[in-house]
């Protein structure tokens, strides 16, 4: 067992800047710290991350344009799939003033869909994490329900909710919800289970321990749960729009479509892209801002 040693000092408090130095905090931060690499390498670090990255979007960038040349095939439907018409395409799509409605539409279906699972999610979670017979009963049903795509619901969903934004809603929250009660339940289970007796010995009520100790040391595990959760739904969310809305990115791919409008086609794809990777990073920035404190 590793003892930690006070020296007194001359007023004969104890010396704290060892416990201070051992504390978790301080251990979490030399450890960022040595991961970052220091002052005199973080910046050319970032640079040459930045830099792999940048290159990586210019091949593919090179790729998509040699694919759609006449050098490798002369379908007039192929090359007007190519970067320079998809600029033209993305052009005219915001002339008409549909691109900013149909992603406004699209990141509200979104984010309600995933409101509506982490409300779910999390409280079943939570729940069959620290039940042991709820784990027995509800695993297997839970491992089915999550094996059955969501967009299998889609039927039964449009006959329910009727036309709109209420199916497509349904349809990403059934994608949503099993990332986020799955790792929540994980969570809870990878919990030390003295803090809850800990708690339970100094007479904390059951809300009490469920809000001061299960929910705070689960919070990275839920966090970590929204962000994949965020990555289905947004997959889910384009063909769900596909089926009976009239508003929405996957609407507006089926309109361009039926025009024989390829360059919008690549637009919209390409703007699905563009927010699916902000929506990603702006996640992780908070998740690591949630797991921090």
């Amino acid at each position: 067992m590793t003892r930690t040693h006070t020296t007194s000092h001359p007023g004969g408090g104890p010396d704290t800047d060892g416990l201070a130095a051992s504390s978790p905090r301080e251990a979490r931060r030399r450890r960022g710290d040595r991961s970052k690499g220091g002052p005199t390498t973080a910046g050319p670090a970032l640079a040459a991350r930045w830099g792999a990255g940048l290159l990586g979007l210019v091949l593919g960038l090179g790729v998509w344009a040699l694919l759609t040349s006449g050098l490798v095939t002369d379908d007039p439907v192929i090359s007007g799939m190519s970067p320079a018409r998809t600029w033209v395409g993305l052009g005219d799509l915001l002339d008409r003033g549909v691109l900013l409605s149909d992603a406004s539409v699209s990141l509200y279906r979104l984010v309600a869909g995933l409101a509506a699972a982490a409300l779910l999610g999390v409280p079943l979670g939570l729940w069959v994490g620290l039940r042991r017979r709820a784990e027995a009963v509800a695993g297997p049903l839970v491992q089915f329900l999550r094996m059955i795509s969501p967009l299998s619901w889609a039927p039964v969903a449009i006959a329910v909710f009727g036309i709109g934004n209420e199916p497509v809603i349904f349809l990403v929250a059934a994608a949503a919800i099993w990332p986020i009660m799955l790792s929540t339940s994980a969570g809870v289970q990878a919990m030390d289970p003295g803090y809850l007796d800990v708690a339970r010995t100094m007479g904390a009520s059951g809300w009490e321990r469920l809000t001061r100790v299960v929910i705070p040391a689960v919070r990275p595990s839920i966090l970590g749960g929204i962000r994949l959760a965020l990555g289905t739904a947004w997959i889910v969310l384009v063909p769900a729009e596909m089926l009976g809305v009239r508003s929405g990115l996957g609407y507006q791919i089926l309109n361009a479509r039926d025009q024989l409008a390829y360059d919008q086609v690549m637009a919209v794809i390409l703007v699905i892209g563009v927010l699916g990777f902000a929506l990603d990073s702006l996640s992780r920035l908070l998740l690591r801002g949630g797991t921090a404190r």
